[in-house]
């Protein structure tokens, strides 16, 4: 099977309401740029230093995901979410995405498409086309979404959704 001759899948957050959006940026990464190899599951699957700025005012909570459109499947992968990290929360170091337990305040993780509560690095199928990494900090106009660590990241999304009040992403690819 050709997996490159799948069409490729819109921006996710293309197909949601528009809302503002602030910054987002990585010290282990460039935007639309190759992921380093200790971000990769085969590789040392450490999840990466993130920093986000501009966000409203207004902002309660964030809620931070990476999502992988490109997945062969009809609704991409999932390969991280934090839910309720508080506002005074602006920087994940490299690593926090390991355990719940590393993570600051209140924050924790929800099961990735890789059935765990961590982060889990990309890993495509072999001969595939580039996929792309979306990372997202979502600023929130809640405290907490009072969801659980069982709930799925679609469900946790879906929720947020209805309190996000504004947005920033930062791709980054791998092609196995």
């Amino acid at each position: 099977m050709d997996l490159n001759s799948r069409p490729l899948a819109p921006f996710p957050y293309d197909l949601l309401p528009e809302v503002p959006t602030f910054s987002l940026t990585s010290q282990d990464f460039d935007a639309d740029s190759p992921l380093p190899h200790k971000l990769l599951a085969n590789g040392d699957n450490i999840s990466p230093q993130l920093a986000w700025t501009g966000f409203p005012q207004e902002t309660e909570s964030f809620l931070l995901t990476c999502f992988d459109p490109d997945a062969p499947t009809p609704s991409g992968f999932w390969h991280w979410c934090v839910q309720d990290i508080p506002t005074e929360i602006t920087n994940f170091d490299s690593g926090w995405g390991e355990s719940d337990l590393l993570l600051p305040s209140t924050a924790f993780h929800s099961v990735n498409d890789a059935g765990t509560a961590a982060y889990y690095g990309p890993n495509p199928p072999e001969n595939d086309r580039p996929h792309r990494y979306v990372f997202a900090v979502h600023a929130l106009s809640v405290p907490t979404l009072e969801l659980d660590d069982e709930t799925s990241i679609a469900a946790v999304c879906f929720n947020a959704l209805f309190h996000t009040i504004a947005r920033a992403t930062l791709t980054g690819t791998y092609q196995a």
